[in-house]
């Protein structure tokens, strides 16, 4: 039976300058395979316009779609993207659907609701589930607030109007009791002008739907502080009650580390939705599959500066329920299964 030597020993048995040049051309395949991996050999960048619509300021969404340009930049300089700030997922939604956006992040959550609402389209499609967005409900360090149901006949930020966040607020609020529009004083507010609300008491209590940490809630733990509110999972099980949307929420625990300044060490408990990045059934399949590819190589790149980003993974990327992936982004996980 014949021996098969690793690479290591074979080498090691050649001549000097044999294992030289052999060494070399594993070395060459090695490359290759690694360049192949990133981009296809001698093919040639997508080139072109799209526009991709983020969220509000402050945001994870907009902050890790500045990331993400810069990145597509790198290997398809020939390509533009055009950034656009949103009220948050549900505009997002409604953005690529209609042909205003050709990409975006929305939660899955508001893609259900969308695809419900609209079942004869069928045009929307998945490119990769990114990371968790986690329901953030705060309140001021000294407010008599403690629970959900607390939030009763106070001034309460719920999103602003198609954000993810009044979905998942209003939907919180119910199953906690109460009625968003009559047994609360609703607030439009986002990311952008919620912190500094609270801050300055113009709101009690301020939701917020996102990636952690958000950047806006960071800076306002180094000014004022603030306090976390929990939501407990039988809040979450009410929810599931309600329908197919709220079957993307999960009952988890926000992590010490998130915001440790105000956290003390302790977890809060609260709800979870996954993020997809998201585009329509018409967009190239070939530019589809080389933004795939970037997405999941500059995963740590972006993670530097966008803590979310570090949760992008190849295994679970695929998993973009409710909506089937695009074409060219099943090509390209199909091209790197092992």
């Amino acid at each position: 039976m014949s021996k098969v030597f690793p690479f290591a020993e074979i080498s090691a048995r050649l001549p000097g300058r044999r294992r030289l040049l052999w060494s070399s051309g594993v070395g060459v395949v090695v490359l290759g395979l690694l360049l192949w991996w990133l981009a296809p050999l001698g093919e040639k960048p997508p080139s072109g316009t799209i526009v991709f619509s983020t969220g509000g300021i402050r945001g994870v969404y907009e902050e890790y779609g500045r990331r993400l340009r810069n990145e597509l930049a790198k290997d398809m300089p020939g390509l533009t993207v055009k950034l656009t700030s949103s009220a948050g997922s549900q505009e997002n939604v409604q953005r690529v659907a209609s042909g205003k956006a050709d990409f975006t992040i929305a939660a899955a959550d508001a893609v259900q609701t969308y695809e419900q609402a609209h079942p004869a389209e069928h045009r929307l499609r998945g490119v990769a589930r990114l990371y968790d967005d986690y329901v953030q409900l705060i309140v001021a360090p000294g407010a008599k607030i403690d629970s959900v149901a607390d939030l009763r006949d106070k001034r309460v930020a719920t999103g602003l109007p198609n954000s993810g966040v009044r979905l998942i607020a209003n939907g919180v609020l119910k199953a906690a009791g109460i009625d968003p529009e009559k047994d609360i004083v609703p607030v439009s507010a986002g990311i952008d002008t919620g912190p500094d609300m609270l801050a300055h008491h113009d709101i009690d209590a301020f939701f917020w739907s996102g990636g952690l940490p958000t950047g806006g809630l960071a800076e306002l733990a180094d000014k004022s502080g603030f306090r976390f509110i929990p939501i407990e999972g039988k809040l979450v099980s009410r929810l599931h009650a309600e329908g197919e949307a709220a079957r993307y929420y999960r009952a988890t625990n926000m992590p010490e580390s998130a915001y440790p300044l105000v956290q003390g060490g302790s977890t809060v408990a609260t709800i979870a939705v996954s993020n997809l990045l998201m585009t329509r059934s018409d967009l190239d399949p070939r530019l589809t599959e080389w933004i795939t590819r970037i997405v999941i190589k500059s995963r740590d790149e972006i993670g530097k500066h966008v803590h979310s980003a570090q949760r992008v993974d190849l295994r679970t990327a695929i998993y973009t329920d409710p909506l089937p992936l695009h074409t060219g982004a099943r090509r390209y996980y199909r091209s790197v299964k092992p």
